[in-house]
């Protein structure tokens, strides 16, 4: 293919014996194009520039001096091939700090490309890098599958990404091929137009009509030769030979005279010039790759627009210019410093996120759920810093990948090992709750307020102290109870509602028996009252909570009437007791027998401490006195205590 470093005008300059054509393509031998490394610094064809300055003595050259043009061509194109392959290992180096999304993307941008096709390079790279992250996911997804304890063939993993990545390599193969297609035809028109040009080259020395300028219409042709488009690489050589003997032909016929070949001169000095103050900047310019890259593209600017210059300047020019060259080219060594020094910050930065990791995972104190979902953000934001970083020292490079893989997984396996426990102590917080359901089921229905009430209350208290349970089940649990306990209190407010009115009359019925009650002294048939008051009050039911001190305030003064009447409240006979009431009743009697016994016990056994314990003991007659009078009360409490629990006392 024809590219621009070939259109050089030394290779314009130089003669060739006789016309190359397609039916005679080797007429002319040449020898095998030099190949020169980009960092050389290309030293000058003096042979051709000589020949410039006196272009009528000019002779058919021979077989060396006829491969000048291929080796300069030769030269350019060695050179760009090796500017695109540092190009490339330099996408190759930031490729591998792409995610998978930002390649598919990038991918997806090559793809929408007019000239998709001619990035086929840079497409395959990404495509390996794509397939490379799915691998590398893939297999740690399977790693984590077979630490949680299972078998690696049970494992099956389809990565979401690979659909669209197949579905993009499709569409680009597609465009690939229409791209290709596209060139031949275009390979084809530039070939057509090519030899259009140099048929007007070869009309320009023999058939030129009077008052042409000359100047002006070899320039034309030199430019729209340049700007022409590429033709097949079968095509080029016996093309551009053709153009370039019709090019010496035109030089020869030419009687080029002093004020052109002056012009021409001072043209190609003054871009010269420019090129080596440009040179000159780059030897400050900061990064070493840009300085190097822009240098490439003028030593093309140089041998394609720089040539031929007067002789008095040929050599000092290309001395000046090379000096430079070599100085920038020596700063290669910074280049490799710097990366070192990159790649080192990275390594540290590495093994810092490996540490941070491992440190999470190895947690001493008691992790819980809340620990391990921070965690689990923090790990993700570490790993994503991870595989933004740019590359280590290749030495160290696969160990500390291996480090960071290792510690990950294992984070992931601390971090399955936790929740499998925690599984499990949710099944026993699961059967935990469904047995306070049960509970509240069964008493949701009671009216038993006294009772219930507190009950209820426990069991919100106890629900609370519960843990987590199954996420599956969470929703269905607290629902469940939380109807029960909405279904009682529901019905408690209700039922409490309808009794608070009655609840206000039955206040002042025992406000009014409290002030019957406080009348009543200790006269013939205070006792009968007494009975009656209480039997009366026995029957009237609740007070509204604000009112419920009366209760205390009527057993105080209840006390006091029965001390003043010289009665114990065992051996009043009241009437309308409910069956609470009545169980109560028996119950205080119970305790009082109790403790009456274990008082009468206590005063029998200090009696043994006495050598005289008999009753005419005069020191122990008011002893025994006590002892007599508590038995007797005894024998009365168990006797009111037996008709209580046949029903007589009622």
């Amino acid at each position: 293919m024809i590219t621009e470093d070939s259109l050089s005008e030394n290779h314009e300059k130089e003669p060739i014996s006789k016309e190359i054509t397609a039916e005679n393509p080797t007429a002319t031998k040449t020898e095998s194009p030099l190949e020169t490394p980009i960092d050389t610094v290309i030293e000058e064809p003096k042979e051709a520039e000589k020949a410039e300055e006196s272009p009528s003595e000019i002779q058919p050259i021979d077989k060396n001096q006829s491969s000048e043009a291929e080796i300069k061509t030769a030269i350019s194109e060695k050179s760009v091939e090796k500017e695109e392959e540092e190009h490339h290992e330099e996408e190759l180096e930031n490729l591998e700090n792409l995610s998978l999304p930002e390649v598919l993307v990038l991918m997806q941008s090559i793809i929408n490309k007019e000239d998709a096709g001619a990035h086929f390079r840079k497409f395959n790279q990404l495509k390996e890098q794509a397939n490379h992250l799915i691998h590398d996911q893939t297999e740690d997804l399977k790693n984590e599958f077979v630490s949680a304890g299972n078998p690696v063939e049970l494992f099956s993993h389809q990565h979401p990404s690979q659909a669209k990545l197949s579905t993009l390599l499709n569409i680009y193969r597609e465009k690939n091929d229409e791209y290709h297609k596209k060139q031949e035809e275009n390979h084809l028109i530039n070939l057509e137009h090519r030899q259009t040009i140099i048929e007007n080259l070869k009309n320009l020395y023999t058939n030129t009509e009077a008052g042409t300028n000359l100047f002006k219409a070899i320039r034309d042709i030199k430019e729209e030769w340049k700007n022409a488009g590429q033709v097949a690489k079968s095509e080029f050589k016996i093309l551009n030979n053709n153009y370039f003997h019709h090019l010496n032909q035109f030089y020869q016929m030419l009687d080029m005279n002093k004020e052109y070949m002056e012009q021409e001169f001072a043209h190609n000095l003054e871009k010269r010039q420019h090129i080596i103050e440009r040179a000159k900047e780059l030897q400050l310019e900061p990064s070493v790759q840009k300085a190097l890259n822009e240098l490439q593209y003028l030593h093309k600017l140089w041998k394609e627009e720089a040539e031929p210059v007067a002789e008095e300047f040929r050599e000092k020019t290309w001395d000046e210019f090379k000096e430079i060259s070599n100085k920038i080219h020596d700063r290669k060594s910074e280049l490799t410093e710097q990366i070192d020094k990159e790649q080192n910050a990275n390594l540290v930065r590495k093994n810092e996120i490996i540490e941070e990791i491992k440190k999470t995972a190895e947690a001493t104190k008691e992790t819980n759920h809340n620990y391990w979902q921070n965690s689990i953000k923090k790990v993700e934001g570490l790993r994503t810093e991870f595989l933004k970083l740019g590359n280590v020292p290749r030495k160290i490079s696969n160990q500390n990948w291996n480090d960071f893989k290792e510690h990950l997984r294992n984070f992931n396996i601390k971090k399955n090992e936790f929740y499998k426990g925690l599984k499990n102590s949710q099944q026993t917080n699961l059967d935990d709750k469904l047995k306070l359901i049960a509970t509240a089921k069964d008493n949701m229905l009671s009216e038993d307020w006294e009772i219930v009430v507190p009950l209820f209350k426990k069991l919100q208290e106890d629900w609370k102290k519960i843990g987590h349970v199954p996420r599956s089940m969470t929703n269905k649990v607290w629902d469940d109870f939380r109807e029960a306990c909405n279904t009682f209190f529901n019905n408690y407010r209700e039922k409490n509602n309808t009794a608070n009115d009655n609840w206000k009359e039955n206040f002042k019925s025992k406000k009014q028996l409290l002030e019957e009650l406080k009348e009543i002294g200790n006269e013939e048939g205070s006792v009968e009252k007494i009975e009656q008051i209480k039997s009366k009050w026995n029957n009237i039911g609740k007070v509204p909570r604000e009112k419920i001190t009366i209760n205390t305030e009527f057993n105080k003064v209840l006390r006091d009437k029965l001390k003043l009447n010289k009665i114990h409240e065992y051996d009043l006979k009241e009437e309308g007791l409910s069956e609470n009431q009545v169980t109560d009743k028996a119950r205080k009697i119970k305790n009082q027998i109790a403790d009456l016994d274990a008082e009468i016990v206590k005063m029998e056994n200090n009696l043994g401490f006495f050598s005289n314990s008999t009753r005419e003991n005069p020191l122990l007659k008011e002893t025994y006195k006590k002892i007599d009078d508590k038995k007797a009360q005894l024998e009365s409490m168990k006797q009111s205590l037996h008709s209580i629990l046949i029903g007589e006392n009622q």
